[in-house]
Parts: structure tokens; C-alpha cells; sequence
């Protein structure tokens, strides 16, 4: 299938300035190409950040409490963003409004923005054929605190296919020289800026402002990652992860301890090798949306090489439920909203040369928001207390920092948990110092936000050796579940043998941030798992007891031996 004759090449966006909703005269209108198709649109729908209005001219004061009533809860159910369309009504159908009654609506639609101290910016607009106008406005609350929003991306890809270059671009602001400029930012080692090949997980941060201008560290001379954070309203992180086969512990470990909300799987034109096929599996091992970056195409052409007819094939393989999607144009992501989103697999051509794509991946990440609503994310928040320690930092003059993610309930200064397990199971209880997201000190952290977290343990008892996977708890969270055994139900992806996993066969399982050797004690109902199948069975940790609950995810690979599971049953410790 042919997905760019889905789309006219001639498309373009038009972003707007919020000041130039004011005014909307005839001459901008007939400028701009047509965005929008002269055919209906699916129905508003009733739940998700989208709103329909055929117009909004002059409302009361009751009318317009309504209206702002309903942004609010858009606003809510997008996570700070909603989209209206204008001359739109609920069926669909454009209808369109004469430029007066279109600067009026806008009018209206800023004065409801600005009560909930939100902006909107102009994404699309469209002259249509009855000489009447359709807008497309972002609607975005502004951050009246740090606790900006926060999108997590791993960018994942085999050896040399340009990822730290590419997040060395969008951060930095410069194209690269096409010797590896651009990366050497990213790099952490020596001996990765000898090879050019990452060795640990980076981070790097890309910032957009409310009406989505991106702010790196070009912004200004003096830019650093603290005033990008302090500046936007919408925060991507980018981690760079390893891409040699030698680090693939590293690169699963940062994939399952993280949790990001979605992965950029970077590839190179013709270079469509096994690490690729290997990344693919361990994205949907772990269920994230992730989509696709084909880079260096200034040097071989997606089309002329064959990569991205291999790579729909492949992808059509791994997952024939969701299409790939080929964006050539910013009128694409009309199909990328909330509600047909999951059903494409986004493709972006770009070279970090010429520069060629990158307009569009900034677009794209400009629109994605985390795939969590607002009812779960409440849900959770009246839940205890959960933190997932990823990385340890002692800070001299300041103590033990530890890095990682607040999987449910709310933690704040000053609050006394418990952290553990220890080599016994045991849970060491301490205080919150400080806390500090995005470079920034705040009070309290929520679900699914990373921070790091000055922790100070109570020094009457033996300090224990902090390491990733352990986890602080509330102090009086009595659910301590530390366990040495547990129980899985498992699918075995891959094999290296014929005669498949039998007991005693040892594994490395990651499961959150918790990464250790395991034995298989037991299969129930067979003697062995081979490739494909599916079954039972009864795990050991080998070194120490680990925090494990029902329900958890775990990945299991050794070589060539992969597999995925569900936590069933645990066994915790109990004191004697």
C-alpha cells in the first residue's frame, strides 16, 4: 500500500502567534493553502481533548461559564491540552464562518482560556469553497508551577545509526558537520568519544513554550537546562541509550527502570539489520507507542534503497493491527490525534545534515502527550506511596541522591518512608530532604513523574549499600514485599536451543528497575517452554530478595533466549 498518495504533497500548517488571533482579515485567509479536506470529519467525539463549536459570538454570562466549564474538563482529559475546531459543528460537517464572525469565536475562545490561565495558538486554517473560514486552535494551560509537563522518550536503534547525533540536533540547535559533531555533546565517556558509540544512558532535554517554539540551548547564548526548563510549558526528555550488542543489559535495564512514555526507534537508510528486528521485540515486549526515525537520508534515498518498503513489511509483521504511517507534510497529523493516534505507526525520513525531516519530528513532538488520563492519574494519586529507585548520586556537602519514578501516590518534603529491601528484606526508614524534577526544586511529585530525592536515613540504624530496584514506601506502609520467589506466567519470544527452558535454567529478569539473575525452580503442568509457547512457572532470585507485586511486567533474556511475562503470585519474607 502506497501510504503517501493517502496524503496532497501541497499541504502546509500555518502556526499563529496568540496576539494574531485579533485579527483575522480576507487577505491572510486566501493566502494559505487548503489544510483542511472539504469532507465531513468524524463526529465529536464525547470523551478526549477535542471540541467541535460551529461558532462562538457574544455568549452570556451564564453561556459563557458553560464554555469554560467545558474547556476545563477538556483541558483535563488532554493533560493541559485540548483542540477546538472552529466552524465545525458536532456532526462534523464544515460549515465554516465569515471572517468577522471567525474573529469574534476567536475572540470568545481566548477570553475562555485566559479565566483558566491557558493559551491558544492557531495550528490549522482553511478557506474553504463557500468563501468561509475553519480554524484549528491548541488550547494549553499554562504551568503555574514546575511541575511542567513531562514527556519521557528512549531513543533506541542499533550501532551507528545516528541517535546521540540526532538528539545532539534537536537539543543543540546546529546541524552536524557529518563527522559527528553533533553527538559529542551526549557522549559521558573518553572512550565513547574515541569510538563514537554509546556506552551508558544520557539524558538531554528539548522544551517547547505555549504556542510551541521550541527552546534548546540556541535559544540564547546563556541557555542552559535549567533556564529551558524554567522557560517552557512542555519538557521532552530525550534518553539516549546504547545501541552495541554488548550494552543490551544497559539498554533493557533503561527501557523497563524508566518507563518512558513512548520510543524512537532510529534507523539508518539501508541498514535495516537484527538489532532492529531485536529493538522492535523489546518495544513490544513492553507495550510502549513508539514510532520510527530513518536518518541519514542525504546519504542513500528511504525509497531508492529499499529501506522503508523492508521496514513497513517488518513492521506490518510485528504488528498487523497498526498501519505505517509515512509523514511528509504537517497535515499528516491530522490523523495522529487522540483518538485515531494508536492506529498508526509514525515514519520520519530526516538527515541531521541538511536538516531535511527535522521540522517535523519537532512538530510531532510538540503534539504528544502522556498516554495516562486524568481518572487513572487521580486514581493513583490516593494510593500509598511508591518510588522506584533507578540511580544513586552522593553529592558531597549535600548526601545521597537518589533518581527514579514515583509509580503511584503523592511523596513531599519533610515526609518520612521507609526504603528497602535490604540484603534481608529488611526497609530502612529516613526522611525527604528535598526533591527536585526537571532541574528544578519542587514540594511534592506525582504518578508517573521522575525526580531526584535527597534522602537522609535515620543513622541509628546499619545504612544500608542503596542500588537500583530498591523502592521507598510510605513509613507506615506495612506491605513490605520482599521476595525471593515468585511466581510467572511467561511466553518465550525467542530460543537459542530446540529443547527450550527447562528447570534450573538461569536468566537476567528486568522488571521496573529491579535488574538480577533468576533460576527457573519449576514449570507447572510440562517439563519444558520452548519458542511460542506459553506456560507457568516458579522463579528464584539468586542473590537477594527484591520488591515484587502482582501484576508486574518482567522481560527474561539470556543471548539469544527472550521472553516476557506477568507476575501471578509472590511469596514474601516473613520475620521469624
Amino acid at each position: 500500500m502506497d501510504f503517501l498518495s493517502l496524503f496532497d504533497p501541497s499541504d502546509e500548517t500555518q502556526t499563529d502567534d496568540t496576539d494574531e488571533t485579533e485579527t483575522f482579515s480576507s487577505s491572510d485567509t486566501e493566502s494559505i493553502d487548503k489544510l483542511i479536506p472539504d469532507t465531513k470529519l468524524p463526529p465529536e467525539p464525547e470523551y478526549g481533548n477535542i471540541e467541535y463549536k460551529l461558532k462562538l459570538i457574544n455568549p452570556s454570562k451564564q453561556r459563557l461559564d458553560h464554555l469554560v466549564t467545558q474547556m476545563k474538563w477538556r483541558l483535563q482529559e488532554g493533560s493541559g491540552e485540548c483542540f477546538y475546531q472552529i466552524g465545525v459543528s458536532d456532526n462534523g460537517v464544515l460549515n465554516g464562518l465569515s471572517n468577522d464572525d471567525m474573529n469574534l469565536s476567536l475572540k470568545t475562545l481566548k477570553v475562555m482560556a485566559c479565566q483558566l490561565g491557558a493559551t491558544m495558538s492557531i495550528l490549522k486554517r482553511k478557506h474553504l469553497n463557500n468563501g468561509r473560514t475553519c480554524c484549528e486552535v491548541l488550547v494549553r494551560k499554562m504551568s503555574d508551577t514546575k511541575n511542567i509537563e513531562e514527556i519521557r522518550i528512549s531513543v533506541m536503534g542499533s550501532v551507528d545509526a545516528g541517535k546521540s547525533s540526532l538528539i545532539g540536533v534537536l537539543t543543540q540547535g546546529e546541524l552536524d558537520n557529518g563527522r559527528g559533531k553533533a553527538r559529542l555533546n551526549m557522549f559521558r565517556h573518553f572512550h565513547e568519544i574515541k569510538s563514537g558509540r554509546t556506552s551508558c544512558v544520557s539524558h538531554e532535554v528539548l522544551g517547547f513554550d505555549e504556542c510551541g517554539n521550541v527552546i534548546n540551548y540556541k535559544y540564547n547564548e546563556m541557555m542552559t537546562a535549567e533556564k529551558i526548563g524554567e522557560r517552557s510549558s512542555k519538557l521532552i526528555s530525550l534518553m539516549d541509550l546504547a545501541g552495541h550488542r554488548r550494552y543490551m543489559k544497559t539498554t533493557v535495564q533503561a527501557v523497563s527502570g524508566y518507563a518512558p512514555h513512548f520510543i524512537a526507534l532510529v534507523i539508518a537508510c539501508g541498514n535495516l539489520n537484527q538489532m532492529t528486528i531485536e529493538n522492535i521485540q523489546i518495544i513490544k515486549a513492553f507495550k510502549i507507542p513508539f514510532f520510527v526515525i530513518l536518518t541519514k537520508c542525504d546519504l542513500v534515498s528511504p525509497d531508492d534503497s529499499g529501506t522503508l518498503k523492508q521496514l513497513i513489511q517488518l513492521l506490518n509483521e510485528v504488528d498487523n493491527k497498526k498501519i505505517p504511517l509515512v509523514i511528509t507534510a504537517p497535515d499528516n497529523f491530522r490523523l495522529l490525534d487522540n483518538v485515531n493516534g494508536n492506529k498508526y505507526i509514525p515514519i520520519f525520513c530526516v538527515s541531521n545534515v541538511t536538516g531535511v525531516g527535522l521540522d517535523l519530528v519537532q512538530k510531532y513532538l510538540y503534539m504528544l502527550t502522556p498516554n495516562i488520563n486524568e481518572s487513572e492519574r487521580q486514581r493513583l494519586e490516593k494510593e500509598s506511596p511508591e518510588f522506584h529507585i533507578d540511580e544513586i548520586f552522593r553529592v558531597q556537602g549535600v548526601g545521597t541522591i537518589i533518581g527514579g519514578l514515583l509509580v503511584k501516590g503523592v511523596i513531599y518534603e519533610r515526609m518520612k518512608v521507609k526504603c528497602g529491601p535490604g540484603p534481608n528484606g529488611e526497609f530502612y526508614k529516613g526522611i525527604i530532604k528535598s526533591i527536585h524534577r526537571n532541574k528544578f526544586p519542587c514540594k511534592n511529585i506525582r504518578p508517573n513523574q521522575s525526580a531526584s530525592i535527597c534522602l537522609a536515613l535515620n543513622s541509628k540504624e546499619k545504612l544500608p549499600i542503596l542500588r537500583s530496584g530498591m523502592v521507598l514506601i510510605a513509613d507506615n506502609d506495612e506491605s513490605e514485599m520482599s521476595s525471593v520467589f515468585f511466581q510467572a506466567t511467561i511466553a518465550v519470544i525467542q530460543h537459542s536451543s530446540l529443547r527450550g527452558i527447562k528447570k534450573g535454567f538461569q536468566t537476567t529478569v528486568h522488571m521496573g528497575s529491579i535488574r538480577q539473575t533468576a533460576v527457573v525452580e519449576g514449570i507447572f503442568g510440562r517439563d519444558s517452554l520452548k519458542a511460542n509457547e506459553t506456560g507457568s512457572c516458579l522463579f528464584r532470585f539468586l542473590i537477594r530478595p527484591e520488591f515484587v507485586k502482582v501484576g508486574m511486567s518482567l522481560l527474561f533474556r539470556d543471548g539469544k533466549t527472550k521472553g516476557v511475562g506477568v507476575v501471578t503470585q509472590i511469596f514474601p519474607l516473613h520475620d521469624d
